[in-house]
């Protein structure tokens, strides 16, 4: 991108930090705004068929609607960095780690809106794939997009940063996270147990394959993970959005498993509180945020991946039971739960999501040698890279029975319209526990950077392990932000399925790239299995494609830009 302030990069190196840096930064938001308004009539013209968005049309123009939704992410999460800025600025918390951060992730996003968002590693988002003109790329040429562009993401603001870093390892606590106290005091209580109970055992439980332990579940129990935003005459805590990220995000920190045990919990809470019957609540809401019960959920199938309103399991009324036939695939901790949340058709004569609905099915705990004792299901383990800790299983349904007094909501045919209703928490938790695994990425590539020694200095003196580092934490507050603000949606009753989507499909690029980098950070030792990096590769791999692929989510994003 053409710059005219060429003095501005040479005195850089004296104070990497940009002069007035609240005032350039906030400067950029209107006009990336009216960028992303144009990119949204350019394609709403490509995909427009008389009056109607056209779903032929926009699946035909796939490669621009994504980068539709790269570009309103993107836009979303500076101006959340935005905001997050001038919340510390007026705190006095505003600090030169926190100025780095901020000054970076303006100065490589801008670029990158400019020449082109990774989508994936072979893939990039560039405006003119939108449609957009050269004389409407113009937008970009204001002079404190230039200057942040040429000057923002700097070598020295790297090094800077990086060595600031230093001081705290990389931890969560690097720069301020913009919480209030009562969220940040449930961070550190949920880091210590992180890494007094998680972190020493979570690569032997990886490696061994082996389900996490029981004791850890009842002492998550005991911390109410798992009724933490359940209200409280439900038996619940009663707890934000935002303070559920926050666990999440540390207990991530320490393995994805352990962080991943309340979101069966928090999908099935959702559920029941959005689509269920007063007795339902009553009956269910209590036994879950005690941990009494262990849900895990049923969606899934072979055959039909994403598209959920094609499947084919079914449930037929027999008299004061349902009997269930199909498969299920990629059912998450199902050997040693409770009850299901299983969605199935009820009616015979659809093919589509008006005639699923959804059931809380009973299921008897099963033992490692009888993983499913319940009468009528049977099931298998699928040998997995990373996320072990629960495991994943494919399950058989043959007779199997459901107490018609436990259709969700008493109502057939509302199952897909009740699991919608749930995708804004799931994908807000699967954005946090995203943050977690690339704080963890960080983390372990940041005290093998100073413990390594190579060519007689540690590696992270050496500049682009600094710098991947550096981008890393970067990245991180970014999705973090993101993520927050989600929640904050979610908790003042405001829609919130778009952020929560961006959170998501930004947050598990950041989980990938951090691991990728940290691993190689590692060199040779990365890829070995003794080296915990290597199950935090595999761990982060899964977030791209849980809880709505990328593919898949950039999609439901673009869709929802064009409404």
């Amino acid at each position: 991108m053409p710059h005219d302030g060429q003095d501005a990069g040479i005195a850089m190196t004296q104070n990497p930090i940009l002069p007035d840096l609240l005032v350039l930064t906030g400067a950029t938001v209107e006009p990336l705004i009216n960028l992303l308004e144009k990119a949204k009539s350019s394609l709403r013209a490509l995909v427009t068929d008389g009056d109607r968005i056209s779903g032929a049309l926009l699946e035909q123009n796939q490669h621009a609607a994504h980068a539709l939704s790269w570009l309103a992410t993107y836009v979303e999460s500076l101006t959340q960095m935005q905001h997050w800025a001038e919340r510390l600025e007026t705190d006095d918390r505003f600090g030169e780690m926190e100025q780095l951060i901020h000054q970076i992730a303006f100065g490589e996003y801008l670029w990158q809106i400019y020449g082109g968002i990774p989508m994936s590693q072979g893939e990039i988002a560039r405006l003119q794939d939108i449609g957009l003109s050269q004389d409407d790329q113009r937008l970009l040429m204001t002079p404190e997009i230039m200057t942040l562009s040429q000057s923002g993401n700097s070598n020295a603001a790297r090094m800077r940063l990086a060595a600031l870093m230093q001081d705290n390892h990389g931890h969560a606590t690097f720069g301020a996270s913009g919480l209030d106290e009562e969220l940040e005091m449930i961070r550190a209580q949920f880091r210590r147990f992180a890494d007094d109970r998680v972190v020493p055992n979570a690569h032997d439980w990886h490696l061994n394959d082996e389900l996490i332990p029981m004791e850890i579940i009842e002492e998550l129990a005991e911390m109410g993970v798992f009724g933490l935003t359940i209200p409280e005459d439900h038996g619940g805590f009663g707890l934000s959005k935002a303070s559920m990220v926050v666990v999440s995000e540390e207990l991530s920190r320490g393995y994805i498993g352990v962080g991943s045990l309340g979101t069966r919990s928090e999908i099935a809470a959702e559920l029941i509180l959005c689509g269920g019957t007063e007795e339902q609540k009553v009956q269910w809401l209590p036994k879950i945020a005690s941990a009494e019960i262990l849900p895990t959920a049923v969606f899934t199938e072979p055959n039909t991946g994403s598209d959920l309103g094609s499947l084919r399991t079914r449930a037929v009324k027999d008299g004061d039971d349902y009997t269930v036939t199909g498969n299920k695939t990629w059912i998450t901790h199902a050997a040693r739960t409770h009850v299901m949340t299983l969605l199935a058709r009820t009616d015979p004569d659809t093919t589509d999501y008006r005639g699923l609905s959804m059931f809380l099915a009973e299921k008897t705990p099963g033992t490692d040698d009888d993983p499913f004792p319940t009468k009528g299901m049977s099931g298998g383990e699928i040998e997995v890279l990373g996320y072990r800790g629960m495991k994943e299983y494919e399950l058989g349904f043959d007779g199997f029975k459901v107490k018609a007094d436990n259709l969700l909501g008493g109502v057939e045919g509302q199952g897909f319209k009740q699991l919608m209703q749930t995708f804004e928490s799931a994908r807000i938790q699967t954005a946090a526990r995203a943050i977690g695994v690339a704080q963890n990425a960080l983390e372990l590539g940041m005290q093998y950077a100073i413990d390594r020694k190579q060519f007689g200095k540690s590696l992270i003196n050496f500049p682009r392990v600094a710098g991947k580092l550096a981008m890393m934490a970067v990245e991180i507050m970014v999705a973090r932000q993101l993520t927050y603000h989600s929640a904050w949606q979610k908790d003042h009753d405001k829609r919130c399925d778009l952020e929560a989507g961006m959170a998501k499909l930004l947050g598990a690029r950041v989980a990938w790239a951090s691991a990728d980098n940290a691993l190689q950070i590692h060199g040779g030792n990365g890829f070995a299995l003794e080296y915990q990096i290597s199950r935090v590769l595999c761990d982060a791999r899964i977030l791209n494609i849980f809880e709505g692929a990328a593919e898949i989510q950039a999609q439901v994003i673009a869709r929802r830009l064009l409404d």
